[in-house]
């Protein structure tokens, strides 16, 4: 009996612990669009020179760890690759992105620069994970 309770204990340690990395690890598949930065959720202040990006705000909301207070949240300053048509950019999220739908994500103008021309506008399809 205490052998088949050490094992239920361990499988739901496992479960919960494994459940964060899981959420962290998954490439995000969505639009990519440009924004002007200033002072973003996280409490940072942020220019357009940066490399730097707004996430949705669903998975800013969601993100393992995120409370009441969004300046807490442990999404800010994490490391982000953004990859779209060939090219890719690193960026540290900064911000929350209430227009943003399913994984899309918002970059600085320099960010989004190293992937297309502002003229673009919209990148549809790009792809981008936590590094």
């Amino acid at each position: 009996m205490f052998s088949k309770i050490l094992l239920a204990t361990f499988s739901i340690a496992a479960f919960t612990s494994a459940a964060p990395t899981t959420l962290v690890a998954r490439a995000n598949v969505g639009d990519v669009t440009f924004y002007t930065p200033g002072l973003g959720s996280c409490g940072i202040t942020s220019g357009s020179n940066e490399l730097v990006a707004a996430v949705a705000a669903g998975i800013f909301d969601t993100f393992p760890g995120a409370g009441p207070n969004p300046n807490l949240n442990p999404i800010c300053n994490k490391r982000a690759r953004v990859t779209a048509g060939g090219k890719s950019v690193d960026v540290t999220v900064v911000d929350r992105c209430p227009g943003c739908i399913g994984g899309s994500i918002d970059l600085s103008p320099a960010a989004f620069a190293v992937l297309a021309a502002e003229s673009v506008g919209r990148i549809k399809g790009a792809s981008w994970i936590f590094i």
